[in-house]
């Protein structure tokens, strides 16, 4: 989306890496929950590298899907990788979506509000591309709570180092809750607004499996845990071994959770 920065999300492997793996088991989980009729019409705002653009097509039996994101290299990625002739993707952004009043049956948008500058903005947009009758609906990963991947990395960063919490979007991003969705959606004028848990645990084989994804720079984690010098970051890395919790053999096996948001346009 517009505001999005650019040099956050610019690397469409590094993101793969850090949350790829994990947003494309989220996705299907959403879909379901949405229970769209076969045949729509879909747009994807903020669609990345093509996770859940894929699974619309793969799930819901659409007739056409258009993925928008305001990072080229994102674009690029998910032209590549999803060969579908149902699928185009363009440049732009979900503040001002290149497309007509009334032109799909459902919009959709993963793991990206908290990133839009302009939230109400954005939402009224979904609101606008859609036909009466149709379905719009999101999901944010739950920051503050039971996102774990990223909770114990920034609950140890900030005991190390104030200057954390400029990175943190269990702080920067309130609106990842479910009480703020809603309102965002009843004020969008949007009906029938539900909000729904969407769980799945995360597997790491060892403490690299879970450490290397932070050095990718992609992501506020990592763009935080790559500004650090080699000592801090060394200090950050021990403390959080020592507080992950780990199993006999080294395995680490935490809970993760997004919050999805839907509604009816009237």
């Amino acid at each position: 989306m517009q505001n999005v920065s650019a040099e956050l999300w610019s690397g469409s492997d590094a993101y793969e890496q850090y949350m790829g793996r994990w947003s494309r088991q989220i996705s299907p989980l959403f879909l379901d929950w949405m229970n769209p009729t076969p045949d729509g019409t879909w747009i994807d705002i903020g669609c990345g590298t093509g996770v859940l653009s894929s699974d619309i097509l793969n799930r819901c039996t659409p007739r056409r899907v258009e993925g928008v994101d305001p990072s080229e290299a994102f674009v690029k990625t998910a032209s590549a990788r999803i060969t579908d002739p149902r699928f185009q993707c363009r440049h732009g952004g979900g503040e001002l979506l290149p497309y007509d009043d009334n032109e799909f049956t459902a919009a959709v948008s993963g793991l990206v509000l908290n990133f839009v500058g302009d939230k109400e903005k954005a939402a009224a947009e979904m609101c606008r591309v859609v036909k009466p009758g149709g379905n719009v609906g999101l999901y944010v990963w739950d920051y503050a709570g039971h996102m774990q991947i990223m909770r114990y990395f920034f609950d140890v960063a900030k005991e190390l180092d104030a200057g954390a919490v400029k990175y943190d979007d269990g702080v920067n991003a309130p609106i990842c809750r479910p009480e703020p969705l809603i309102g965002l959606f009843e004020n969008a004028g949007l009906q029938d607004v539900q909000v729904q848990a969407l769980d799945i645990p995360a597997a790491f084989q060892n403490f690299e499996d879970y450490w290397t994804p932070f050095l990718g720079g992609t992501g506020s984690a990592p763009k935080y845990c790559t500004s650090l010098t080699p000592n801090a970051q060394a200090r950050l890395r021990e403390k959080l071994q020592v507080r992950l919790p780990t199993g006999p053999d080294g395995e680490i096996l935490l809970a993760i959770r997004a919050w999805g948001v839907k509604g009816r346009i009237p």
